[in-house]
């Protein structure tokens, strides 16, 4: 190997020490085991102040972002007054990426969610037509498409002074330095993927977004942030259409709402023992008229599992692709499941866990897995035996 690239690798895999100590040294300690802690969301709206983010023709990105959050810290404090809300900002100011991460650790979250709007190049061709929401965790980009806004998110660094002493000389421009990001594979990444397939699913279903996909991308956030964390992209603002859409109440409001039903799948799934409740969860018998007082209800579908087989009691292994996870049951007619290829779900701890294709051997699996990983980069591998995940 020539000399300069080993120097270029030595210099990037001592980035990742510097960095991660620099981490370590911002992040609270952890709470004992012992010591009670309520759930503690950190909502992060992205960009601010001097930082507007991307621009359209009416609006701009930390405007929206901002109203966004502030919509969904207010759903889950009126639902789940024992979770604790924590906003990285809370009006129009400029918080560095690295304070982000900070106040974050220091609140000792459990979840961490950016929200964002998303936008293309001047240059780029059907820049007024391109739509669709998307969830990144964090994770080496699959394409320069995820590299790119990756990019586009991190380079606000950029802003604060001295930016490569702060950030341990993390250039945002180059894409050697994303490196860290497949050293240094997030602790939480499991956790990240559940919610953000929540996430997408709710945005696609209950607002309205084209599906672009959950996606993984190398965003400095998500890395230094110690929780399950994702970046949520609403829409572009490039497109006059979704433009409106998103500067609009209603607009806002719907993805509010997505996100917080997505949170809401998610905290009564994981919710800690011994948690409050406050009556957000239905049981999947009930057939009671849909409010907005209790989300959970109008995605509770009225055909129940119907052309979706449960996984059987046979003494013999398959193989699956799990894709998601639910608290209640889907419809035949979910957008999401339309997508598989002889869909099924297991029951696992109250929880509806939805898989693609069935094989009898591994070999046959994994050929399944890579022709819809492109889909569904969040799904993996399960083996299912007498009704239940078998080792």
């Amino acid at each position: 190997m020539p000399v300069n690239k080993i120097h270029k690798i030595y210099i990037i895999l001592m980035l990742c020490v510097v960095a991660t100590a620099t981490l370590s040294s911002a992040a609270s300690p952890k709470a004992s085991a012992t010591e009670s802690k309520p759930f503690t969301i950190v909502l992060d709206a992205g960009h601010g102040g001097k930082d507007v983010g991307c621009v359209g023709k009416i609006t701009n990105e930390k405007t929206i972002t901002l109203d966004v959050i502030k919509l969904i810290g207010e759903k889950i404090k009126n639902r789940y007054p024992e979770v604790k809300v924590v906003f990285t900002r809370d009006r129009d100011e400029y918080v560095a990426l690295d304070e982000r991460a900070r106040r974050a650790n220091n609140a000792k979250g459990d979840l961490f969610v950016s929200v964002h709007v998303n936008s293309v190049a001047r240059k780029s061709k059907g820049r007024e037509s391109v739509q669709g929401a998307s969830v990144y965790t964090l994770g080496l980009h699959k394409s320069e498409n995820n590299l790119e806004v990756a990019m586009r998110e991190n380079a606000v660094m950029e802003l604060d002074d001295n930016y490569t002493e702060t950030y341990a000389g993390f250039d945002p421009n180059s894409s050697e330095s994303y490196i860290i990001f497949e050293l240094n594979q997030n602790t939480h990444i499991n956790r990240s993927l559940e919610f953000a397939d929540f996430t997408q699913r709710q945005l696609v279903n209950y607002a309205d977004r084209m599906d672009k996909n959950v996606r993984q991308a190398g965003f400095w956030v998500l890395w230094a942030t110690s929780m399950p964390s994702v970046l949520v992209e609403l829409d572009f603002i490039c497109n006059p259409t979704q433009e409106r859409f998103l500067n609009s109440e209603e607009g806002k409001e719907k993805c509010a709402e997505a996100i917080f039903r997505a949170f809401n799948e998610y905290y009564t799934h994981i919710k800690p023992a011994g948690a409050m409740t406050t009556g957000l969860k239905q049981s999947v018998s009930e057939k009671k008229p849909a409010s907005p007082a209790t989300p959970a209800e109008e995605i509770q579908p009225d055909n129940k599992l119907q052309d979706i087989p449960q996984i059987g009691n046979s003494s013999e292994p398959s193989w699956h692709v799990q894709v998601f996870v639910t608290d209640v049951p889907l419809p035949a007619s979910d957008k999401g499941l339309s997508q598989l290829e002889n869909p099924g779900y297991y029951m696992d701890g109250g929880s509806y866990k939805y898989y693609s294709g069935s094989f009898k051997t591994l070999k046959d699996a994994k050929k399944h897995l890579n022709a819809i990983k492109k889909s569904f980069p969040q799904a993996f591998i399960i083996k299912l035996q007498n009704g239940q995940r078998a080792n």
